[in-house]
């Protein structure tokens, strides 16, 4: 059988895969720290479960409209106007199977065969996946530990083409936790302004963990709003990652173009879950700051933690639930027969040797690090950074 050639520019995502070398070691009856996966650990609020209950009571369990329930497209748009300032009419939001699949619907709406796509990298391993389906050229603009892992206007005034289509980045940023000023943003959208022809995704999913305070999106410049494509969903901020409700916000001619682009793959996302979504967004806050809370906490321990561990070099991430340390000073040594050549190196070294669970950062686009997710217990996180302390020790 003759598959598609459109599936040689798709690979397992390193984060799934590490997810799966963990599970199988302790179906053996290893003791094994996950930290790869980007879940909270906390469950979904009771009264957004109570939403859903009270959903199928009401008959909620027909098809629902393709773009969404015209009531959760209004209190998505009165969250916008709420949290962020952001002026969108229901008709120019839509609602999708998750925030992958508005990424994805945006992707393919915008992107045809040739054009370049600018991705300020560490990225979501998502994005290049999605531009090469599309046909596009994926075009990465290298930030490193040095600038925070955050792209400058002199770096992306350096990489535009005429051929650049789109620019897609996340703030808070996976993996790295970095997240944009309002003075970054504004200095970014200097350059845009120079450059009329590229449209900006903005993937906010990370909005509501955030450690230094008001979110800022790239969306509040008035001259750049008609070209800024604003994604966003329920599965960080409301622990509902398994619900699958993502969201999108844009110029009319993009919601309508991703519409018909949703109604041949999936229509609309899951009548229930746009139910609770509506309680979820007009409710109470509380669990969501609980949350915050509980992050922060563990974030600073994690990085102290790694600080305090010799040849690691960290940021200090302001938002999301990652950390994303250098441990490139490791690379030529070895414990035993074990030689640490490159990052993928070192998470397999963890894995086996400290028994944690990690992703490579070259997933990312950044092979000089390793990505360690804290969405996990405070007490699955004081194992972990012993033993990577006790396994990076043992290296010379």
């Amino acid at each position: 059988m003759q598959l598609a050639q459109r599936l040689n520019s798709v690979t397992e995502p390193q984060t799934i895969k590490m997810a799966k070398l963990s599970r199988e070691l302790k179906a053996k009856g290893i003791n094994i720290v996950d930290l790869s996966l980007g879940e909270p650990d906390f469950r979904t609020p009771e009264y957004i479960c109570n939403a859903a209950t009270k959903a199928m009571s009401d008959g909620f369990t027909k098809y629902p409209p393709v773009c969404g329930f015209p009531e959760l497209l209004e209190a998505i748009s009165l969250k916008l106007k709420r949290d962020n300032n952001l002026d969108y009419a229901p008709n120019e939001i839509i609602v999708s199977t998750g925030a992958k699949q508005s990424l994805y619907n945006a992707v393919m709406c915008l992107v045809d065969p040739g054009d370049e796509v600018l991705i300020p990298t560490p990225f979501w391993v998502t994005y290049a996946s999605q531009v090469q389906l599309a046909g596009g050229i994926v075009k990465n603009i290298y930030c490193g530990i040095d600038t925070d892992f955050k792209v400058t206007p002199e770096q992306l005034e350096a990489n535009i083409s005429s051929k650049t289509k789109l620019f897609i980045y996340s703030s808070p940023c996976n993996p790295s936790g970095s997240l944009y000023t309002a003075d970054e943003l504004a200095a970014l959208a200097e350059v845009f302004k120079r450059h009329p022809q590229i449209v900006i995704i903005s993937d906010e999913i990370y909005e509501f963990i955030n450690y230094v305070g008001r979110h800022e999106s790239i969306a509040q410049f008035t001259e750049l709003k008609n070209r800024v494509v604003v994604v966003n969903g329920m599965s960080k901020g409301f622990a509902m990652t398994g619900w699958r409700l993502g969201y999108l916000a844009g110029p009319r001619e993009i919601i309508q173009a991703c519409e018909r682009m949703q109604a041949q793959v999936t229509s609309g996302a899951n009548s229930i879950t746009q139910r609770a979504a509506i309680e979820a967004l007009t409710g109470d806050l509380v669990p969501t700051y609980k949350m915050l809370d509980a992050f922060k906490q563990r974030k600073d321990y994690v990085i102290g933690a790694l600080r305090k561990m010799s040849g690691v070099k960290s940021n200090n991430p302001q938002g999301a639930f990652y950390a994303f340390p250098d441990i490139s000073s490791f690379f030529g040594k070895k414990f035993g027969e074990t030689v640490i050549k490159d990052d993928n190196d070192m998470t397999m070294y963890l894995l086996n040797e400290a028994h944690v669970a990690t992703v490579c950062g070259s997933a990312f686009g950044d092979g000089n690090c390793i990505r360690i997710s804290f969405a996990t217990s405070m007490t699955n996180l004081m194992e972990a950074m012993e033993r990577i302390a006790a396994a990076l020790a043992k290296l010379s």
